[in-house]
């Protein structure tokens, strides 16, 4: 451990500076106007690959943002790490409520402020810097192999062709992913599971144009009302989502199960008071912990119709849409559920009205083994580097691309990350710990030390 520590001290200001250069690239895949900056991202990629150590590193095109890949082999005996991370951001949008502009990263408090800072630049590019590290002292105990791709915020739609493509090329004993969250540092924890999500657009259209709302106001139904009632009854008096059938293959947690995801330190008005909020909202019955990671919920993500803009301008608006989540839990399936919710919406449709719905993305649920040789590699891993046992969490965001890798490569995942909730993911004043960052780069090299040594 010393020895990494020292190697981190003598070279932190520099792998500081690197992260902020890659932060600086603004690399939006969900917008086209930055094309070439995503694809400048991906060349950086590469090109700190290659001065790391890694071999065969290639900007691999797809039929979309490319996917940068790089390798060190040093004994085909040994077992391989395929670190699997995405080079795309969100987009930065409301620009007037970041503090700092950004893709001009600025620390504050020990924070990286920033676009991508956590998710998943900063988090992603701990392992660049591990790698290095490793090459440059101890050398590595195992292989280990890199893909790190630009569509993960836009439904990595051609990642899984990659994959399937290229399944030798990709050949691993486990994938090592840090995309996620832990408690906080002084309670250090390992994700066992993901949900699901099925990711749709509704659009609710009444009068061929927009309408004089007192000409016609009173007599031709308005969409965004009619809208905003149809969101309105996708929950139950309790909070349940209301689609008949949505819950059928959900799989209950046990007592025990409950009990222990309970038994993380928590509290309610540190919650409430992060967020801003004075009451917290869910389904009926179930905790924080579970509403957040066990639990399917449905969301609004975004809701629009007529005007908008600065002053009056009195319309009953043509059109009313939005852009409606679903997170899913263990044993539902996302083409099943987006189905339940598209045959639920348009059958809640009043006459008056013309409704279409639109799926965009969906990825499929996960739990990862805390059995696994790999697990207990990570386990140890934390506990050495934090001085304690890592405390076992289900994740409330999805990484689809976790299923897939166990559906085409059968590789199963450890999800170690860094982050924390309140690192404001894909909202304005993104951040990341520089602390956290650096001890990502801390931890990681234990991973390999100890996923060594047991699969001996």
């Amino acid at each position: 451990m010393s020895v990494i520590k020292n190697y981190v001290a003598q070279h932190e200001q520099r792998m500081l500076d690197e992260l902020f250069d890659l932060l600086r690239y603004p690399s939006v895949s969900a917008d086209p106007k930055y094309k070439a900056d995503v694809l400048k991202t991906a060349d950086f990629v590469a090109k700190k690959l290659i001065e790391a150590g890694a071999d065969n590193v290639e900007v691999c095109q797809t039929a979309g943002y490319p996917i940068v890949y790089g390798e060190k082999i040093i004994d085909a005996n040994k077992p391989t790490v395929l670190v699997y991370g995405h080079y795309d951001v969100q987009p930065p949008d409301p620009l007037e409520l970041w503090e700092t502009p950004p893709f001009e990263p600025t620390i504050r408090d020990g924070k990286i402020f920033a676009r991508g800072a956590c998710d998943d630049k900063g988090q992603f590019y701990m392992h660049v810097k591990a790698f290095e590290l490793m090459m440059q002292t101890d050398g590595l105990p195992c292989n280990i192999k890199f893909m790190i791709e630009g569509e993960e915020e836009v439904g990595s739609d051609n990642l899984g062709d990659f994959v399937k493509q290229n399944k030798n090329r990709l050949k691993a004993d486990v994938i090592l992913i840090s995309d996620t969250a832990m408690i906080s540092m002084e309670h250090p924890s390992l994700e066992t599971g993901l949900r699901g999500l099925s990711y749709l657009e509704v659009e609710v259209t009444g009068p061929n144009r927009d309408l004089h709302s007192g000409v016609y106001g009173g007599a031709v139904a308005n969409p965004a009302t009619i809208l905003a009632k149809m969101i309105a009854s996708l929950h139950d008096e309790n909070n349940r989502i209301a689609i008949p059938g949505f819950y059928d293959d959900v799989i209950d947690l046990s007592s025990a199960e409950r009990d222990a995801l309970n038994s993380a330190p928590y509290d309610d008005a540190e919650y409430k008071a992060d967020l801003g909020v004075n009451e917290l909202w869910g389904e009926k019955g179930y905790s924080t912990f579970e509403r957040t990671g066990t639990r399917p919920t449905l969301e609004v993500n975004g809701i629009w119709g007529g005007y908008i803009g600065e002053g009056a301008k009195t319309v009953l608006p043509s059109k009313a849409s939005a852009k409606i989540s679903m997170r899913l839990v263990p044993n539902q399936g996302s083409a099943k559920i987006t189905k339940l919710f598209t045959d639920y919406f348009l059958s809640i449709a009043p006459a008056t009205v013309k409704v279409k719905v639109t799926p965009h993305h969906g990825g499929e649920p996960v739990v990862t083994p805390t059995d696994s040789i790999a697990y207990k590699a990570a386990q140890q891993a934390i506990a050495e580097s934090f001085g304690k046992e890592p405390i076992p969490t289900r994740g409330g965001g999805s990484i689809p691309i976790v299923a897939l890798f166990e559906a085409e490569l059968g590789i199963k995942t450890v999800l170690m990350g860094f982050g924390l909730d309140s690192d404001n993911l894909h909202s304005p004043n993104e951040k990341y710990d520089i602390a956290n960052y650096f001890k990502g780069i801390e931890t990681i090299p234990l991973f390999f030390k100890h996923f060594a040594d047991l699969s001996k």
